[in-house]
């Protein structure tokens, strides 16, 4: 029998795999770790803020307990620790979300939460409402279940749920889903106004639809009074968590640190039994240390690393704010966050930031993200998004420096 050499696998493949690329802030991160680069790419949270040492002595707790030990290294409830699900629902209802343990379900981050909703909710060919611009990494979780995208519009805007119906329609669709970031967005550090919000509660509720709230960054308010979440917004008004169309996802990755991967979800009882189903045959459980490590550091240092997290951010924006004021080009536009990590900036319609990039790490060594990233349609030549979250305050303004002389150049 001949033996076909370098055969290619293509043909095995499931379909749901040609919708599925990889992430081009995943591919930047691998040159943004040469020294010589000022990464302005990931919305990577900066390691100095990371409390070593307090990880550190919880893990010597736990593990010198025998009891505890035991518990932290074996396999553990797929719903999470129920002590660690009882701080976050107590922590929701600080937020107005009144709601119980068995109202969380504890991810390997709010990234996994996004995969498992994307499971729950979307079939191939289903409709989901996105914002323009929206967060890469939820377009990439939710792929598999190939989706078709339609434009979430809150603001200035005339479409109604008829119009959303009539375009699925016409696709030989049906819409299924939405997802926001409402706080603090990713990519644009913009947040949705309450009012916004409250046309977005409308539009699902007459859609009868769940609104997914991915809200890592809601903590990371600098300024200015907290906008309700969508959540408690809908509680208020459907009278419990229960009746609720709203699935929140939180995460400490932001606060903490990402190396840990202890996210949540929050949402009625059902909707938390079917993830906890597809959360088994996924992995079983999250790990078991890494969450009772977490509920030591949210049991005792909460609050403190939340406003120091807010302080070392917020001087970091101010600096790079500054820094596109006195570099960037003449007709330049940037949004001015009031907490989170992200930057948005519009340039002029004849630069293409995605064909520029690869010039501005080798020439000037420094990594953005192209706009077009963030669209379904991958449209949006001239954008691009910055973070000020990593690179020390002593790179920020040279790297704004010489990205604003590239642009001017080119």
């Amino acid at each position: 029998m001949a033996v076909q050499k370098n055969q290619s696998w293509e043909p095995c493949f499931a379909s749901r795999m040609a919708g599925m690329q990889a992430s081009e802030i995943r591919e930047l991160l691998k040159v943004a770790e040469r020294p010589d680069v000022i990464s302005f790419a990931g919305g990577i949270p900066d390691p100095a803020l990371f409390p070593q040492n307090h990880i550190r002595k919880a893990y010597d707790e736990i593990l010198s307990d025998p009891i505890l030990a035991g518990k932290a290294l074996q396999y553990s409830l797929s719903e999470g620790d129920a002590d660690l699900r009882a701080w976050i629902a107590t922590h929701m209802g600080s937020k107005g979300i009144a709601c119980s343990p068995d109202n969380i379900l504890i991810t390997n981050g709010a990234q996994q939460a996004l995969e498992f909703l994307g499971k729950l909710f979307i079939s191939p060919g289903d409709t989901a409402l996105v914002q323009a611009q929206t967060y890469l990494g939820a377009l990439q979780a939710f792929a598999p279940n190939q989706p078709i995208y339609d434009d979430l519009q809150l603001e200035n805007t005339n479409r109604t749920s008829s119009s959303y119906r009539s375009t699925a329609k016409a696709n030989d669709s049906h819409v299924r889903f939405s997802y926001v970031v409402p706080d603090f967005a990713n990519p644009t550090g913009e947040t949705m106004s309450e009012g916004a919000r409250g046309k977005l509660l409308d539009l699902a509720h007459r859609l009868n639809i769940p609104i997914v709230e991915d809200s890592p960054y809601a903590p990371l308010r600098f300024e200015g009074q907290p906008v309700r979440s969508i959540m408690a917004l809908d509680i208020d008004q459907c009278g419990g968590i229960e009746r609720s169309k709203v699935i929140h996802c939180g995460t400490f990755s932001k606060i903490f640190t990402p190396g840990l991967r202890v996210g949540w979800v929050c949402a009625r009882k059902d909707i938390i039994a079917r993830l906890c189903l597809i959360k088994q045959a996924s992995d079983l459980n999250s790990p078991a240390i890494n969450q009772l490590v977490m509920l030591h550091l949210a049991r005792g240092m909460y609050d403190t690393q939340v406003s120091k997290t807010i302080a070392h951010y917020r001087q970091k924006r101010d600096v790079m704010l500054e820094a596109l004021e006195k570099y960037m080009p003449n007709g330049t536009i940037w949004s001015r966050p009031k907490g989170g990590m992200f930057i948005w900036l519009t340039l002029a319609k004849d630069i293409d930031t995605a064909a520029l990039l690869p010039k501005a790490v080798a020439q000037c060594g420094v990594a953005y993200v192209p706009g077009h990233a963030f669209f379904a349609d991958k449209s949006a030549n001239n954008m691009l998004r910055l973070s000020y979250s990593l690179p020390s305050i002593s790179k920020i303004t040279p790297g704004i420096a010489k990205l604003a002389e590239h642009f001017c150049v080119d």
